[in-house]
């Protein structure tokens, strides 16, 4: 089942914040007091139907929020994409302009400077885990990282006439493939198991070296993610004029 975390606070309309596992939906709600709520799930049909329940109560607009597989050949693991649009199943989106552009200012004004990139974030139905795979979506449109969750987000911010953004942080790089261990252990509703993860390097030990590097890039990117909040809270830019 799919998960929500934090409401909306002082009877204002909160921003929707759309991610694929609880950590990332943790990190985006924060203590709960902020008027942001956040939904997630790994499979689709669980985070659309979190996502619609959130919106049928109400909401100021619409940011898919979290990590992201890196596509550009020189981001390291932690920077953080603004997106202009996305590519995905459903075509180009174009993000909120104005939105987007206050984000990357505040971003660009504070000390996540260097590691703020704007351009193109691509979202795809499956999984992309093999640097051959990246490399190819990256060349086929030039985006910079993908995810899972940002076409469903700017699908349903679409139909309820409401403005969308992106804020991701790259996890593994465009050079690295992810080993069979990393995400064995993603369950359908965002969360996480450990004993999965146990069977598949035991099944093939020699993927610890990759799961071990995965781990060191999933910390850049929760670190860049958890500032990139604190800056966006204080600034005013996580939430639509």
């Amino acid at each position: 089942m799919a998960a929500v975390a934090s409401l909306k606070t002082g009877g204002a309309l909160p921003v929707i914040a759309v991610t694929g596992m609880a950590f990332e939906a943790g990190i985006a709600a924060g203590k709960g007091q902020d008027g942001i709520e956040a939904v997630y799930a790994a499979r689709a049909d669980l985070l659309e139907r979190a996502l619609t329940a959130a919106l049928d109560r109400g909401a100021a607009g619409v940011i898919s929020f979290g990590t992201a597989g890196g596509l550009g050949p020189d981001l390291e693991p932690g920077t953080l994409v603004i997106a202009d649009a996305i590519e995905g199943p459903f075509g180009r989106v174009d993000c909120d302009k104005a939105w987007s552009e206050r984000m990357a200012a505040a971003l660009l004004a504070s000390p996540l400077a260097a590691q703020t990139r704007r351009g193109v974030e691509a979202s795809v139905a499956a999984a992309l885990t093999g640097a051959a795979d990246k490399a190819a979506l990256h060349q086929a449109n030039g985006a910079l990282a993908v995810d899972m969750e940002s076409h469903l987000a700017a699908a349903a911010a679409a139909a309820r006439g409401l403005p969308f953004v992106v804020c991701r942080a790259v996890v593994d790089p465009a050079w690295r493939s992810l080993p069979k261990a990393a995400m064995a252990g993603l369950r359908d509703d965002g969360t996480t198991a450990v004993l999965p993860v146990l069977r598949e390097l035991a099944r093939d030990p020699l993927q610890l070296g990759g799961l071990l590097r995965i781990a060191a890039d999933a910390g850049a990117a929760r670190k860049a993610l958890t500032a990139a909040r604190c800056v966006l809270i204080e600034s005013g830019a996580f939430f639509p004029r």
